[in-house]
């Protein structure tokens, strides 16, 4: 497994990395295991003082820390930016809040009448983050910002093509002033995960990736029993209801669709729109998309970016090629995407039955699947008719309709009248073969800590 900078605008290959040894695996966990014993005695203050100054460090060279991620994985340099910018936000949130969110927590007990029983927080030890290219660094603060507050220890795994967005994110953490060992970035291969998983003192893993990455390494923390979140793929519905807004659910589905070049575990990639406003929404979407600009991801004049690869741009060309082979319409969108680089034509797909491999197939880049329905009942039939359920989207002006009609989608979140988000302080979780366990605000910081319960009872209870 190399580990490679290659630029998906110029398909250029900046910088290769070595693949980690056992010895330097094993060297890594020793570190952590050996920083958590100091680590978690900490308190909340100092380790809030470190994190705050991640994030500044993160605002103050934001554009620095953003072209790193245009220049390994293509996305806008705007994108980038905001990225960076989210990252620190997550951190913010777990600075303000980690402390009372792990205070200990009393539980009312009858037999026990004059004694105690609480819950108590306690960090596990070392984790394991084996994290995605898609979003470089908020997906390593999703994670390690809770976990570092909770008082865990933790090694990452990123992925192959964003080695320097993984460097920079361990240099920043000891520019700032975070103990030797406490995060450490590992060059590891597939084959290693079980050496990782297999140590005792490795208390736990976090994955965001694709299935068949997160099924091989949730079979390994089965084998070894340990604890693991799943965040994995997600072909989000986006129902449009006849009493929307239309032009402005049009608008809010090709930002949906195509940010990050549409290589987003949430973006809107099945869009559902009932019949009474189809031909409408249509028109408006189609030329939404026509006016997206492919071209430099530096550039501010550039709306769409290339894909992170040659070979994603070839795999989502073939899950195209077979949707059409089994009766699917494509239809492209806009100025011909530059030859040079790993762009994919805008395209819209339609006529997907059930028995289309797309209707369960996630697509990762600007392509959408475009349904045509009767009414709300056949939207929520259709969106619920994949193996997915990460997020989701309805769009009416009735409020009150459209929190009924999301009460009723199986994915881990629902937005109204707004894409399937990504924010700072909202969990960000699925179901189905979109994962499991919820990451961010408390339901993160829980993930990975021992909740103890410390009982006192009362000198004459008996058990």
């Amino acid at each position: 497994m190399a580990y490679a900078t290659i630029n998906p605008y110029t398909e250029e290959q900046l910088a290769s990395f070595p693949t980690a040894t056992d010895e330097e695996v094993k060297a890594a966990i020793d570190h952590a295991d050996t920083a958590f014993a100091t680590w978690k005695d900490t308190s909340f203050a100092q380790r809030a003082g470190i994190l705050t100054r991640v994030a500044s460090i993160l605002r103050e060279r934001h554009t620095e820390f953003a072209k790193i991620l245009t220049m390994e994985m293509g996305k806008l340099l705007t994108e980038a930016e905001a990225e960076v910018e989210l990252s620190a936000q997550i951190i913010d949130y777990y600075v303000e809040h980690a402390e009372q969110q792990l205070q200990p927590r009393t539980l009312p007990s009858a037999d026990y009448r004059e004694g105690r029983a609480k819950l108590v927080y306690e960090p596990l030890g070392v984790l394991y983050l084996v994290e995605p290219w898609n979003f470089p660094y908020y997906q390593i603060v999703r994670v390690g910002a809770p976990q570092l507050m909770a008082g865990n220890t933790l090694l990452l795994k990123h992925a192959s093509n964003v080695p320097q967005s993984a460097l920079a994110f361990e240099k920043l953490f000891k520019e700032a002033g975070l103990p030797d060992g406490v995060f450490t970035n590992l060059f590891a291969s597939h084959d290693q995960n079980e050496l990782i998983l297999s140590d005792p003192r490795v208390k736990g893993v976090a994955l965001t990736g694709s299935e068949g990455a997160g099924s091989a390494v949730a079979a390994l923390a089965g084998k070894y029993l340990k604890k693991s979140t799943l965040e994995l793929g997600g072909s989000d519905p986006f129902i449009v209801l006849e009493d929307a807004d239309v032009r402005k659910a049009a608008q809010w589905a090709v930002t949906g669709r195509h940010w990050n070049g549409g290589q987003v575990c949430v973006s809107s990639k099945r869009l559902i729109v009932v019949d009474a406003v189809y031909d409408e929404f249509l028109d408006a979407y189609r030329s939404g998309v026509a006016a997206l600009k492919a071209g430099d991801p530096t550039d501010p004049e550039t709306t769409l970016a290339p894909l992170s690869s040659r070979s994603a741009v070839d795999i989502l060309g073939t899950q195209v090629d077979e949707a059409v082979k089994a009766g699917a319409h494509a239809e492209t969108l806009g100025e011909p995407v530059p030859e040079h680089g790993a762009f994919y034509q805008p395209t819209i797909l339609t006529g997907i039955t059930a028995d289309n491999p797309a209707y369960t197939t996630e697509m990762f880049g600007p392509v959408t699947q475009l349904y045509r329905v009767a009414d709300e009942e056949e939207a929520l039939k259709v969106a619920n008719g994949t193996p997915f359920g990460l997020g989701g989207s309805v769009f009416s002006s009735d409020s009150a309709r459209a929190w009924k009609a999301a009460s009723r989608i199986t994915t881990g979140m629902v937005f109204i009248n707004h894409p399937t988000g990504v924010k700072a302080d909202i969990p960000f979780g699925g179901v189905n073969r979109s994962g499991y366990g919820h990451e961010l605000i408390d339901l993160g910081i829980h993930e990975f800590v021992n909740i103890k319960v410390i009982a006192e009872p009362d000198i004459d209870d008996a058990f």
